[in-house]
């Protein structure tokens, strides 16, 4: 019976944190439970805890202060911080003593369990992977392949200029990998370290959050406010998404750039900036064909230096080098003792387009670990549309109506992550008709 994830929830409200346990033991975790941030730092001294779930309002601490202390005991381990009165000055100080996340009871619920999953994955990307990924910022960025050295050699020259580096690539590419290891090649790795997704806040919530706001700017503003520029001073900010910031922002960002002054929202008095720009966009934004949403001068105070993280159907020689990687990740997690990759199963890897790029990779390789029963990696464990292409013919013709049909149902598979009634849907078929039409391809 393989190990469960180690999680320690530490939260006051006897109901809450009960309701947490069954949650996560239902999800597979060994959960622990504190009632007080004394009691938390105890377990924590007495065993290891990849990820801790901590409340900010707790009888004797507060979570954010909290979080240090965690980090300070085992800082190998990922703390998401939770509580039922959103700030974002709480939210930015967390950040700054090493929380993972930092999520709003309510309005976050749905976010809790992926959250909790990503911060076992980043607690797998910092194991060293080697002699050197203690002390080389890019050991952990895995490849062999021309196309992947070949970031991996322009993010290393760039890193210690302090230069803006605008990162592109499709989604799942890696691209905060790569922000991260540039970061800690840098002159400012000592410092903050602080990211913010362009395209997941409204105008208002992104420019409050990079610029701060002063008391009485707009109806709630109680009391003034650091932004992340100013929170992250002396270090970096990583904007992600960028090319989803509205326009509005973006004149406001230029400025930053061009000048280094800014004005937190409903003030007068500007500030000065002292942090790095770093960027990313799955978008095209160059001009003259780039997004007409995004400003050509801003593109040019971003792109003064361009990394294109490349597609993993580009590096193929990759493929099966990743996947060992994080089957080894997953298989220490889960506590499985699986030597490899069988033969079969590393062609379907191969074989496979990966439309969801190394993330994908990812997270087929964890599911297949957990499903593996044997002492190699097999095709039964990989989902559906991997093994479907097991039944492709040697000779098949690109032209050929059903080949392109079952090809497309294979990506909208993948899309979904096998989810059959909502890729019937997105096809516009009926689920009956879907489950024949893969019955009929082995799929």
């Amino acid at each position: 019976m393989p190990a469960a994830p180690r999680l320690l929830i530490i939260d006051d409200e006897p109901q809450l944190r009960n309701m947490l346990r069954r949650v996560f033991e239902g999800e597979g975790y060994h959960v622990a439970t504190a009632e007080t941030g004394a009691a938390g730092l105890k377990l924590m001294k007495d065993g290891s805890f990849p990820v801790v779930l901590c409340d900010v309002r707790l009888p004797d601490a507060h979570g954010v202060e909290l979080t240090r202390a965690l980090k300070a005991l085992q800082p190998a381990s990922q703390v998401v911080v939770m509580t039922a009165f959103g700030s974002i000055p709480d939210a930015v100080q967390a950040m700054r003593n090493g929380a993972f996340q930092y999520l709003v009871k309510g309005d976050d619920n749905a976010k809790l369990i992926p959250t909790v999953s990503a911060a076992l994955q980043q607690v797998d990307m910092d194991i060293p992977t080697g002699k050197g990924a203690a002390s080389d910022p890019f050991a952990g960025i895995i490849g062999r392949s021309a196309a992947i050295k070949h970031a991996i050699g322009l993010a290393r020259k760039v890193a210690p200029t302090g230069a803006t580096v605008l990162l592109t690539g499709a989604t799942g590419t890696g691209k905060e990998v790569f922000a991260q290891a540039v970061h800690a090649a840098s002159t400012r790795s000592k410092l903050p370290l602080l990211a913010v997704n362009c395209g997941a806040l409204s105008k208002e919530l992104l420019e409050s959050e990079l610029f701060g706001h002063v008391a009485g700017a707009f109806t709630g503003a109680l009391k003034d406010k650091k932004g992340l520029i100013e929170a992250a001073r002396g270090g970096t900010l990583f904007l992600d998404e960028v090319g989803e910031m509205p326009l509005e922002l973006q004149a406001k960002l230029l400025r930053v750039l061009e000048t280094g002054d800014y004005l937190r929202v409903g003030d007068t008095v500007p500030r000065k900036a002292d942090v790095r720009f770093l960027a990313a966009t799955h978008r095209n934004i160059a001009p003259p064909e780039g997004s007409t949403r995004f400003r050509e001068d801003l593109y040019y105070r971003l792109a003064a230096f361009v990394i294109r993280i490349p597609d993993l159907a580009e590096r193929p020689g990759d493929i099966l080098l990743l996947a060992e990687h994080f089957l080894s990740l997953a298989a220490t997690r889960y506590s499985k003792t699986i030597q490899g990759i069988g033969e079969q199963a590393a062609a379907l890897l191969n074989a496979y387009n990966w439309p969801g790029q190394v993330r994908e990779l990812r997270n087929v390789i964890e599911r297949a670990c957990i499903l593996c029963d044997g002492p190699v990696l097999d095709p039964a464990a990989l989902p559906l549309e991997l093994q479907g292409a097991a039944g492709q013919p040697a000779n098949s013709s690109p032209y050929d109506l059903e080949q392109v049909e079952r090809e497309h149902i294979r990506r909208v598979l993948a899309h979904t992550a096998g989810n059959k009634t909502l890729a019937a849907t997105l096809l516009g078929i009926g689920l009956t008709t879907l489950y024949a039409k893969l019955k009929k391809w082995g799929m």
